[in-house]
């Protein structure tokens, strides 16, 4: 699964730890979201998007192997 979450960090100025604090996970679950070792919850996307004020589908894509 293919995301944009690092783009949309530096768009807003986020750094991972800010990203974490605001949908409630640690650091290195942002960054294991960013390098695709992690694929996150429901839930999780949801807070994601909201954050960055975008749908789910624009922040995460499904890649031909998923």
């Amino acid at each position: 699964m293919k995301n944009s979450i690092k783009i949309e960090r530096a768009r807003h100025n986020l750094t991972q730890g800010d990203l974490a604090d605001k949908v409630g996970v640690s650091r290195q679950t942002i960054n294991s979201i960013e390098t695709k070792k992690y694929i996150p919850s429901a839930v999780l996307a949801l807070k994601l998007a909201k954050v960055f004020e975008m749908k789910v589908d624009d922040l995460f894509e499904l890649e031909e192997d998923d």
